[in-house]
C-alpha cells in the first residue's frame, strides 16, 4: 500500500519498464550528451507527473522504470520523451546534427513492459547492473 500514488480521483500503481535506442544504434550517448539526456528526461517527467523509479543511459539506449498516472498512455509518454529530447539534443549539438541528418535521434520503436510480469526488484536490479563498472552516478539514474 505504501507504493500507491494518488490523484484527485484515483489511486494507482502503474509501473512500466521502458527501453528505446538511438537510430542505427549509434553509440552517441556519452559524456555531456548522456548527462543532457538525463536532465531532459527529468524535466519532461515532471511536466507529465511521471515518477522515475530507476533509469540508465547507455551509449546507445536508455532504460527507464517509471510509475505513470492512469490518465497518460505509454505511447503519449514515449512520444513526449523521444520527441522533446531529440529536438533539443539535435538543436544544441552540431555533432549529433551531422550524424543524425534526418532530424531523428531515436529509432522508431520502443520496448514497454509492466512490472507485473516480473517483480519490481528484478527490473530495478537489472537496470542497476547495466553498463560498465565505471559510471557517473546521480541518485537512481546512472550513466555508463
Amino acid at each position: 500500500m505504501e507504493n500507491y500514488r494518488k490523484t484527485s480521483h484515483s489511486i494507482y500503481d502503474n509501473k512500466y519498464h521502458l527501453v528505446w535506442i538511438t537510430k542505427y544504434r549509434k553509440p552517441v550517448l556519452l559524456g555531456d550528451v548522456a548527462i543532457r539526456v538525463r536532465k531532459l528526461i527529468r524535466e519532461i517527467r515532471r511536466s507529465l507527473e511521471v515518477e522515475i523509479i530507476k533509469g540508465h543511459v547507455s551509449k546507445d539506449h536508455v532504460h527507464l522504470f517509471v510509475s505513470v498516472p492512469p490518465y497518460h498512455s505509454i505511447s503519449k509518454v514515449m512520444q513526449q520523451v523521444k520527441g522533446k529530447t531529440s529536438r533539443k539534443l539535435l538543436s544544441e549539438n552540431r555533432t549529433l546534427m551531422r550524424q543524425f541528418w534526418g532530424r531523428h535521434l531515436w529509432a522508431r520503436g520502443y520496448f514497454s513492459a509492466t512490472s507485473g510480469n516480473v517483480t519490481d526488484d528484478v527490473i530495478a536490479q537489472y537496470i542497476e547492473n547495466q553498463g560498465d563498472a565505471e559510471r557517473a552516478r546521480d541518485d537512481d539514474f546512472t550513466i555508463s
